[in-house]
């Protein structure tokens, strides 16, 4: 088989499908764009031109175990033919078939650009935050949007590695990497760690008060670098945790901001087009003030229909809150709520399941406070309901 015939057949399914039109290419993708320039030459049966792009881009990532496994096969192949990808003798054929799915996981992400397309869980940003990250397992990738107006507007999208046992963590110890709405909580400088975690580490909330809820335990899920000597990891390699080249790693790291940025891991991700997520979006800021003015009417039994049959918080059901609420406002005169700082973002793989948080300023004839809470709502037929609160 000849070189081109045989990269060829590892690229085929994604390297020659229709390309959606997307935006300018940005700095995350250069690496991608790189690696499929070696195919495209390859495909034009131009080896030696494949051959200077693909030392190129060892040049440029030293440590890129993928691309050195091109250049020789491409080595090889000038002597006698190839019959399969990674074609040394010396290597393992589990080392192979890594380095084989990465650069599907690769070359598929780059085919495959968002282009108009968006999250669906990206309802609303809340005016802080500068940008949200959204994690596809399927295709080992982490897409990076900023804040438009409270939208979210593609930036760029890096090549990352999960957990060795996939997603939907639920034990510790389990290498899983969780599914979820998470935030950064901390930053952890390479000096504080070993030189396994690279350039540095993100620790995000897992678990965070729904993965509780519902008996998810384990700790210790970060963003974090690879070694040293290591360019890049297989797709599924981690012990959990979400792995990027130490490069692609410090360019998300510096707008990453603590406790605000948000972390949306999904299986994989639903596109939507952005007409249908204004839709959403609308539907849920209804009923988030509908809530808020009903609260303020002192109308008890009006406001409790906000909350769904299965409401719990901090331990309390629906009944215990039904109750609690109408004795403290049976004590007051009147209420105002203010909200500000609201986010909203639908949780991957729960269907109709939102997490909303704010920054809430509650006064009434007899108290004041101010908080930063968060719910979850949950659609109950045609109408959203609060399914858990409390502070976030």
């Amino acid at each position: 088989m000849s070189a081109s015939a045989f990269l060829r057949a590892l690229v085929a399914v994604v390297l020659f499908a229709p390309a959606l039109a997307g935006p300018a290419l940005a700095a995350g993708a250069q690496t991608e764009r790189e690696l499929a320039s070696v195919f495209e030459a390859l495909d034009a049966n131009k080896r030696e031109l494949a051959m200077q792009r693909v030392e190129a881009l060892i040049a440029a990532n030293p440590n890129f175990r993928l691309a050195h496994l091109i250049r020789g096969d491409l080595l090889m192949a000038r002597t006698r033919p190839l019959a399969t990808f990674g074609n040394a003798k010396h290597l393992p054929r589990e080392r192979v078939e890594e380095l084989r799915a990465e650069a599907l996981a690769r070359i598929s992400a780059w085919r495959d650009r968002p282009g108009d397309r968006v999250p669906r869980y990206l309802l609303q940003l809340q005016p802080q935050q500068k940008q949200a990250l959204v994690v596809d397992s399927k295709r080992s990738r982490l897409y990076v949007y900023e804040n438009l107006d409270g939208r979210g507007r593609y930036v760029t999208d890096y090549y990352v590695t999960l957990g060795k046992n996939g997603i939907e963590k639920a034990r510790e110890g389990d290498q899983k990497t969780p599914v979820g709405v998470y935030h950064v909580t901390s930053s952890l400088p390479r000096q504080k760690l070993t030189d396994f975690y690279g350039s540095g580490a993100w620790p995000i909330n897992y678990p965070n008060e729904w993965d509780r809820r519902q008996g998810r335990n384990g700790h210790g899920i970060w963003l974090h670098g690879t070694p040293s000597n290591t360019y890049s990891r297989p797709p599924r390699a981690s012990d959990g945790c979400i792995v990027l080249a130490n490069a692609d790693l410090d360019r998300l790291g510096q707008d990453l901001q603590i406790g605000l940025t948000p972390v949306i891991i999904a299986d994989q991700i639903e596109w939507v087009d952005a007409g249908a997520q204004q839709a959403e979006r609308k539907a849920l800021a209804g009923a988030l003030e509908a809530w808020r003015t009903d609260w303020e009417s002192l109308d008890t039994a009006r406001y409790l229909k906000h909350y769904a049959a299965s409401f719990e918080s901090d331990g309390q059901s629906l009944a215990e809150w039904s109750e609690h609420k109408h004795k403290v406002n049976a004590g007051k005169s009147w209420i105002k709520v203010g909200l500000s700082q609201v986010s909203m973002f639908r949780y991957p793989g729960e269907g109709d399941f939102v997490v909303v948080t704010f920054a809430q300023d509650y006064r009434s004839s007899n108290l004041s406070n101010a908080m930063k809470k968060r719910q979850y709502w949950i659609k109950d037929g045609a109408r959203w309901k609060i399914l858990s609160e409390g502070a976030a």
